[in-house]
């Protein structure tokens, strides 16, 4: 067990989450808590490669390290990750605390050399992945709810205790006037309301079907006289141009257009967010922005946005969610092939009438 008064007056912590995009969202209300319960500590972080974007302008945050994949033949590849390590040593951090089972974590936790390491117990991987951290926290008996519960309970056993568990992501003004001007350049002037649009998964089992999101836009345009802005990675640009390809309404196509610092000030000035189980609408909920978030066989539970302004649909099936890859293994999920683009509307009418209320014009 790790004992409460670890932290002592160490000044440097690092704490480690390779995680994805909705990893390190969820991550914030942990890094918000250390640095509020040890105000004088030098807190950095370390992502993958280009998540930083994200966090860049927190005012918790003191320093951000990103992990790469370097190219190139084995010595430049060695000799970048030397780099990266001293780049890390020199900091001198008293604690690193690793969030994840990985093992590239823990060998970086290792190596920073700091003398207090601290991570989960966790069963099933090799023996010297525990053996590397010098204070491990055994998982409780019973099963934690809620994604940032699962980074909370570890800095918990530090001393440290919070009960705000909603990440918050701050945005600048010079973040949405960068924001405000890549939307123009794309014809998107500041008095156009609109909704972002993510229809994309890096998993295909979680997606819905590109026609129903098709009519879903028209209806948007048609009923509320809303323009759409579909938003997602550069590896999914190709997918949302044959997406749109021939569409006749206002629709803008910025997928793979931004990075996710710049994704995060366009989702903030969108009225709404409606996508699938995905990292943007972990972004849009974070910058304040109101989501309807489809799911299929992934647990909503643990994982969709939580407050009045956020809402999902499911599939009406018993099976939902199976938390499988898909149905049979096949990359295509049933329950979301059957979910009708009438249940989404509801959802979506419902959200735009509690959150905008007379703001939204109808077009009936």
């Amino acid at each position: 067990m790790v004992k409460s008064n670890i932290l002592g007056n160490n000044k440097h912590i690092l704490i480690i989450q390779l995680g994805d995009i909705g990893d390190v969202i969820w991550t914030i209300p942990t890094l918000k808590a250390v640095k509020t319960a040890c105000p004088d500590v030098y807190l950095s972080v370390l992502l993958r490669e280009h998540f930083g974007d994200l966090l860049r302008e927190q005012p918790y945050l003191n320093k951000i390290f990103e992990v790469s994949r370097y190219r190139g033949n084995i010595f430049h590849k060695f000799m970048r990750q030397m780099q990266f390590i001293n780049s890390l040593r020199e900091v001198k951090f008293d604690i690193v605390i690793d969030l994840r089972s990985g093992d590239r974590g823990a060998i970086v936790a290792y190596l920073t050399g700091a003398p207090v390491r601290v991570s989960q117990y966790y069963s099933g991987v090799p023996f010297w992945r525990n053996a590397v951290f010098t204070h491990l926290l055994h998982p409780p008996l019973m099963k934690i709810r809620g994604a940032a519960d699962q980074s909370l309970r570890i800095v918990r056993e530090l001393g440290i205790d919070s009960t705000d568990t909603v990440p918050r992501l701050w945005i600048s003004n010079k973040r949405k006037a960068r924001a405000r001007e890549i939307l123009c350049n794309q014809g998107i002037s500041d008095s156009l309301q609109f909704i972002s649009v993510n229809p994309f998964s890096r998993w295909s089992y979680k997606e819905w079907s590109y026609d129903k999101w098709r009519d879903l836009i028209k209806w948007l345009w048609v009923e509320y006289g809303f323009s759409v802005v579909v938003v997602g990675a550069e590896e999914e640009r190709s997918k949302a141009t044959m997406f749109l390809k021939d569409y006749e309404g206002t629709v803008f196509n910025l997928a793979g257009m931004t990075n996710l610092g710049e994704l995060s000030g366009i989702l903030s000035l969108s009225a709404l967010h409606v996508g699938v189980d995905s990292a943007a609408p972990h972004i849009a909920a974070a910058v304040g922005t109101p989501t309807v978030t489809i799911y299929g066989p992934s647990d909503w539970y643990d994982w969709a946005p939580v407050g009045d302004m956020h809402r999902v649909v499911l599939p009406d099936l018993e099976c939902v969610p199976c938390q499988k890859k898909g149905c049979d293994g096949k990359g295509w999920s049933r329950c979301l092939e059957e979910l009708t683009v009438t249940r989404v509307k509801k959802v979506i009418q419902e959200s735009l009438e509690e959150n905008l209320g007379s703001r939204i014009g109808y077009q009936k």
